[in-house]
Parts: C-alpha cells; structure tokens; sequence
C-alpha cells in the first residue's frame, strides 16, 4: 500500500507539472543574418579628389566588410557611360584594374592604386574624345577575376554592388573635335 501511495502522488505531482497543454511556449524565431547582400559595401569619400595629370579624379572609395566574408585581396572593376559616343566599333567601356591588398572590416583603396585608376580611365576617356562629365561606375570583386572578364564573371565574382559617381574629365585629346 504504501507503494500505491507513492505511486499516486508521484502521478499527481507530474501531471500538476505539466500545466495547460493547449499553451505551448513560442517557439524560438530563426536569427536573421546581421549582414544582408554582397560581402562589400563600397562608398565614395565626399571630400574632393586631388587634381591628377591624367585629366580625371575618382573620389577614395571606402570599403566595410561582413566580418564573417573578408578578403585579403580584390579589384576594381571601373565603367564609364558611353552611351554619348557614335561609333561604328565596338566600346571599350569598361576597365578591370590589377588586384590589391585590403585588410580588415573597414578601410580605404589603397592612394596608388586609385592613381592607377585613375590614369587608365583617363587614358580610355581620351581615346574615345571624351569632354566634360562623365558618369563613372565601380564595383569591387574578388582577386581572381580575369582582366577581360564578360558580364557572367563580373557577377559570379563581385564583392560589392555598384555605385556611380560624376566626375569631370579636362583632359581630352587635342586631335578631338569640338
């Protein structure tokens, strides 16, 4: 009898622990991931860009990283809007630069290279007689893009998304007509 008892109150004590079964706690909800996009975001600095023989300036681009996706290494790919020009050839709008070093979350491009940057669009804006403002576009990608890179590459490999800036160009060519 006595192990009746317990029994009993054994039973009683855990279905008194159980409480309403109709009410269940929430269940936990799914932690949303803290970086949402591409891996980059890249910005332009807004203080002016130093002059620079090559006759156009990018402003400094600044980079922040998802922590959890960092690269030691990447390029910048560079476009120009050409949609102005009337040529019967084909335009090449588009430069892919040589990668460089970048470390850690947050930083700048590297001053030398956004001077190589700059030379090259400078050198491709006057071969196609460029004048005036020009809209330019970057985008960050990984280190392994191939410098003739097609629009499937660029997108398989970008870092960042694209930003656009307007940048004169005082360079042009003296051959070029007005």
């Amino acid at each position: 009898m006595k192990h009746g008892l317990i029994l009993a109150f054994g039973a009683l004590a855990f279905l008194a622990g159980c409480g309403d079964q109709g009410t269940k706690p929430a269940a936990p909800t799914p932690t949303q991931p803290k970086w949402k996009g591409p891996a980059y975001r890249i910005t332009f600095d807004t203080k002016a860009p130093k002059p620079n023989p090559a006759g156009v300036s990018l402003p400094a681009i600044k980079f922040t990283a998802n922590p959890e996706a960092l690269e030691r290494r990447a390029t910048l790919i560079v476009r120009f809007d050409s949609s102005s020009l009337k040529k019967s050839t084909p335009i090449m709008d588009q430069m892919i630069m040589a990668p460089v070093d970048i470390s850690g979350a947050e930083g700048t491009l590297p001053d030398d290279y956004m001077d190589r940057a700059d030379k090259g669009l400078g050198q491709l804006l006057t071969a196609y007689c460029m004048k005036g403002k020009v809209k330019v576009t970057v985008a960050m990608a990984r280190s392994s893009l191939s410098p003739q890179a097609g629009e499937a590459e660029i997108d398989n490999k970008r870092l960042s998304d694209w930003q656009s800036v307007e940048v004169p160009f005082k360079n042009p060519h003296p051959n070029c007509k007005p």
